[in-house]
């Protein structure tokens, strides 16, 4: 288990936090502590117990909108997901369509050639 300080609003606080995980959880208290400079610059000294909960909100705020935009994407990718397989089943059938014409011109070039040189190949062998 890692601990780390964290200083926050002038206080050090030592928390614990799983191995690996303390320069991000030193980052998470370099933002909350940064948040509240921001209103303490904004609002004065309106207490630190007031700019701490104003801080949290702040980043409550901050990090519902992000899953608000993070789920309008995926829903996005979703839609451009569904667009691109249907695109991929357009293009399976336009291909399928294309030999099948192919398989046919080449038949009645088959068949133009054999009465040219006066046999029909539709007529067979014999």
């Amino acid at each position: 288990m890692g601990q780390v300080n964290v200083t926050i609003n002038g206080k050090t606080f030592r928390m614990a936090c799983d191995d690996g995980q303390e320069e991000h959880l030193s980052n998470l208290g370099q933002q909350l502590s940064e948040t509240i400079e921001l209103l303490r610059g904004q609002f004065g000294e309106i207490g630190d117990q007031r700019l701490t909960v104003m801080a949290a909100i702040t980043m409550a705020d901050q990090y519902a909108e992000t899953e608000k935009r993070l789920r309008h994407v995926e829903g996005e990718i979703a839609g451009l997901e569904e667009a691109r397989a249907a695109l991929v089943e357009r293009q399976e059938l336009a291909e399928a369509e294309l030999a099948q014409s192919i398989d046919t011109l080449t038949d009645r070039l088959e068949a133009i050639a054999g009465r040219l040189n006066g046999t029909d190949p539709l007529e067979g062998s014999g």
